[in-house]
């Protein structure tokens, strides 16, 4: 035989020479989870591992992963019921826990990313990521102007990026206008282009406490039998200004995520969601799998299906992992 593949096979620096694809902190976002109790820290029953954090432990937190060389974080509110409502007031009020964390992060960790959501679901009674009338139609315009109000708050926090993950027509577009008329153009807008009405957000609606009061959200996000749908979205989303297009979940998308990296001239992340963790950590502590072994196959097989940005809950352990 004159072709023998296995010649580039035969070691590990032969192999290394030859990798294809790298994962580097670079490419990670960590998603956390901020309580209101400045000192609190409860970890997360179906995520083990994860933890949700006040803003001291979460301090610590972003300065511990900084020095391990991640340097992007997705803040996520756990809103207590008593501050709920219909039209998520709170999310806009300047004295609320969420904003004033946003604030005081960015102050003590200027060279941090700082991502934040936009949705209602955290602050709703309803549970929806948009507005809900009296027949339980998700009412998609005037949900925007909550949408609205809620980005310019945190815009003002000196956050780096908005991530409107509610899954409304017109979004991006409306946030867009609204951040640059009130002088935040260099905010950058991640749009949850292609956002499946998925199973795998069990473990975060449970960390949130967030998960719809009645009915689901099928009749926003998308249907995860839909491929050309995704090119929809991502068309809308770049020509209304979108900066980066997010896939989510990961895992079962991958053919999204290359569907999209190959049809679209900005950057593509994926989020490797609560579910999808939380079943590789399951399965490790049963010791049915290596954790390690799998978290870097999950994440490379997210990198080669062509995501420049990977939202996951691994990245401190694979940060670890990575300066051994």
């Amino acid at each position: 035989m004159l072709i023998r593949p296995r010649r580039n096979r035969k070691s590990r620096s032969i192999r290394e020479l030859v990798q294809e694809h790298h994962i580097t902190t670079d490419d990670l976002i960590f998603p956390l989870f901020l309580l209101e109790q400045p000192k609190g820290a409860i970890e997360v029953a179906s995520m083990p591992g994860i933890y949700r954090l006040g803003i001291e432990p979460m301090l610590k937190e972003i300065e511990e992963c900084l020095k391990l060389g991640i340097k992007a974080f997705d803040i996520f509110p756990v809103v207590e019921e008593k501050h709920k409502d219909k039209m998520a007031t709170r999310s806009k009020n300047q004295d609320f826990f969420y904003l004033k964390a946003l604030k005081q992060i960015k102050q003590s960790f200027p060279e941090a990313c700082i991502m934040t959501d936009v949705a209602m679901d955290p602050y709703s009674t309803d549970g929806h990521d948009g507005i809900v009338d009296e027949n339980g139609a998700i009412l998609n315009d005037e949900t925007l102007e909550v949408l609205g109000d809620m980005a310019l708050a945190q815009a003002g926090t000196g956050i780096d990026i908005i991530g409107p993950s509610d899954m409304m027509d017109g979004r991006v577009g409306y946030l867009r206008d609204c951040l640059d008329r009130n002088g935040f153009k260099e905010v950058s807008i991640m749009s949850y282009t292609a956002k499946y009405a998925s199973a795998f957000y069990g473990p975060f609606r449970d960390a949130l406490d967030s998960a719809p009061k009645s009915g689901d959200k099928k009749t926003y996000q998308m249907d995860p039998a839909n491929q050309r749908e995704a090119l929809i979205e991502a068309q809308l989303d770049m020509e209304e200004g979108a900066d980066f297009l997010m896939v989510k979940p990961a895992l079962s998308y991958l053919d999204i995520i290359k569907l999209l990296k190959e049809n679209s001239d900005v950057p593509v992340a994926a989020y490797n969601v609560s579910g999808e963790y939380a079943m590789v950590a399951a399965a490790s502590e049963k010791g049915w799998l290596d954790k390690e072994q799998v978290m870097n196959e999950v994440l490379l097989s997210i990198k080669r299906a062509g995501a420049d940005i990977i939202l996951t809950y691994f990245a401190k352990q694979f940060a670890l992992h990575a300066k051994r």
